[in-house]
C-alpha cells in the first residue's frame, strides 16, 4: 500500500504511550517527520530515543504540551511548522477518563476535564493546524474516538459521550474543511493500554473469549488504521469513522 507519507509532517497528541506512541512509530516507518506531544517532556524524550533507535534517520521533534491548554497547543503546532516547514497530518489522540461510575454521580469538575481533553481539544488542535498550515497546503486529520461513542456501557458513560461528540465533530470538520483537508476518525474497541487497564487487566481472558476475533486490541491495530487514514490510500475518504474493535459491536444481543 502506497501511503505517500514520506517527507510529510505528522503531529500526534498523547504520543508518550499506548495508541499515540504506536501511531508515531507507524508513521515514522512510512518516512513521515514525526512531532510527539504529551504533557511530560521527559516521557516524550524517551519515546523519541526509542523511535530513532527503531528508525535511524527519522526526523523527530518532541514538544511537551497539555492538550487542553490553548497556549501550549499553539506553541506545539508553531514548533512543528518552524521545524519542518508545514504540518500535513494531525492525529488527535490524547484522552482522559477521570470518572468511573454512573452518569448521575459525575461531578462538574470531572465532566469539564473530560470535555476539555477528549472533545474541545480536538476542535482546538484542528483549528490550529488549519490556520498554521493546512489551509494553504492541505492535509489529513485523524481523530481517535471510541466504539463507546456508538453504544452504551456501564461506568464510562460520560467518556463515551465525549467520544460520540468527536464522531460528530469529525463529520462537521470534514464538511467545513473540504476539499483541502480530509478528516476521519477511528473508533477503537477495548485496547490494551494503560488508560483502559482497569477495564481489562483482571478479566482479559473472559473478555477475549466473548469477542468474535478472540482477543483484545493492541495499540498497533489502531496505528495500522491511522496510517491508512492519514495517507494517500484513503484519498477519497472523509467524514468517516472506522470501527476497529475485534467485532465487539456485532455480537448478538442474546447468545
Amino acid at each position: 500500500m502506497e501511503t505517500g507519507l514520506a517527507g510529510k509532517t505528522a503531529l500526534i497528541t498523547g504520543a508518550s504511550r499506548g495508541i499515540g506512541k504506536a501511531i508515531a512509530f507507524a508513521l515514522a516507518a512510512e518516512g513521515a517527520n514525526v512531532v510527539l506531544s504529551s504533557r511530560r517532556q521527559e516521557s516524550l524524550d524517551e519515546v523519541a530515543a526509542e523511535l530513532l533507535a527503531a528508525h535511524p534517520g527519522a526526523r523527530v521533534l518532541a514538544k511537551a504540551a497539555h492538550v487542553g491548554d490553548a497556549d501550549q497547543a499553539a506553541a506545539c503546532v508553531d514548533a512543528a511548522v518552524a521545524e519542518f516547514g508545514r504540518l500535513d497530518v494531525l492525529v488527535n489522540n490524547a484522552g482522559t477518563s477521570p470518572h468511573y461510575g454512573p452518569l448521575v454521580d459525575i461531578d462538574a469538575r470531572a465532566a469539564e476535564k473530560t470535555v476539555q481533553v477528549n472533545q474541545f481539544a480536538v476542535v482546538q488542535w484542528t483549528q490550529l493546524a488549519w490556520r498554521a498550515s493546512m489551509a494553504e497546503h492541505g492535509g489529513s486529520v485523524v481523530n481517535i474516538a471510541s466504539v463507546g461513542g456508538l453504544v452504551t456501557e456501564h461506568g464510562i458513560g460520560y467518556y463515551n459521550a465525549t467520544k460520540a461528540a468527536v464522531i460528530h465533530i469529525t463529520r462537521q470538520f470534514a464538511m467545513e474543511l473540504a476539499p483541502k483537508v480530509r478528516v476521519n476518525a477511528i473508533a477503537p474497541g477495548l485496547v490494551k493500554t494503560q488508560l483502559a487497564r482497569a477495564l481489562w487487566a483482571e478479566n482479559e481472558e473472559a473478555i477475549s473469549k466473548d469477542l468474535p476475533l478472540g482477543r483484545l486490541g493492541v495499540p498497533e491495530d489502531i496505528a495500522n488504521a491511522a496510517t491508512f487514514l492519514a495517507g494517500d490510500a484513503a484519498s477519497w475518504m472523509t467524514g468517516q469513522t472506522m470501527v476497529v474493535d475485534g467485532g465487539s459491536i456485532i455480537r448478538p444481543a442474546i447468545a
